[in-house]
């Protein structure tokens, strides 16, 4: 029997939400997921369909939830359901629900002077997600996060040479984690910008690692 994956895209449309729901309901077909898509916050509160899933993959920035909407999606994953998403579609979705971010282990709030050149540092190379990848760059935005202190932390990138906020330069901060939320597995990567980012293989390869480890 298939695995079945949840993906659920909108919000902001600046960080390309049905591209990358496009990009990753492909791979996951191609890994024998059977994958449903919704364009509505309201499909966390199908039940039968929320008791049927092994991941959710959310892709929804700077948007609102409602309680009966969040308490379906915390209620799956407690459950066992993993979720595993990136960037602001799942660090930045919804700013006014603690209980959100607590699951998540983080929330956006910088990315100093935009978009740049940046380097991505792992920091575990024995995790099945990052086994074998070595330090990588990026051009797009470097999130700074306020980060829950028990993440399994997989990867990190120091800010420098910042122009817009010279108080950050030095800080090291987590770009790829894990945790648990309940019975579920949480896995999240602050790269994924827009749909191209994941054209770097490193970027591209961690997210896919880190929705299979997620899932139930």
């Amino acid at each position: 029997m298939k695995k079945r994956a949840l993906i659920v895209w909108g919000g902001w449309v600046g960080h390309e939400p049905k591209q990358c729901a496009d990009l990753f309901a492909g791979l996951l077909a191609e890994r024998e997921f059977d994958v449903v898509v919704r364009d509505t916050l309201d499909a966390y509160t199908d039940a039968e369909l929320m008791q049927s899933l092994s991941l959710v993959v959310p892709i929804w920035t700077m948007g609102t939830i409602t309680n009966e909407q969040e308490r379906g999606l915390l209620e799956a994953v407690k459950s066992g359901a993993g979720i595993a998403g990136w960037h602001g579609g799942m660090a930045d979705s919804f700013r006014s629900n603690p209980e959100y971010q607590f699951m998540v282990g983080g929330q956006w709030v910088a990315h100093p002077d935009n978009i740049i050149d940046y380097e991505v540092n792992v920091v575990d190379t024995d995790d099945p997600i990052t086994h074998g990848i070595e330090d990588f760059t990026m051009h797009s935005e470097q999130y700074y996060l306020h980060v829950d202190p028990a993440n399994e932390v997989l990867a990190t990138t120091m800010f420098h040479n910042r122009v817009s906020t010279p108080w950050v330069n030095g800080t090291i901060m987590p770009v790829v984690w894990k945790r648990h939320y309940g019975a579920g597995r949480v896995f999240y990567s602050s790269l994924g910008h827009v749909r191209s980012d994941f054209d770097v293989p490193e970027a591209r390869e961690i997210q896919i690692r880190g929705m299979l480890w997620a899932s139930r």
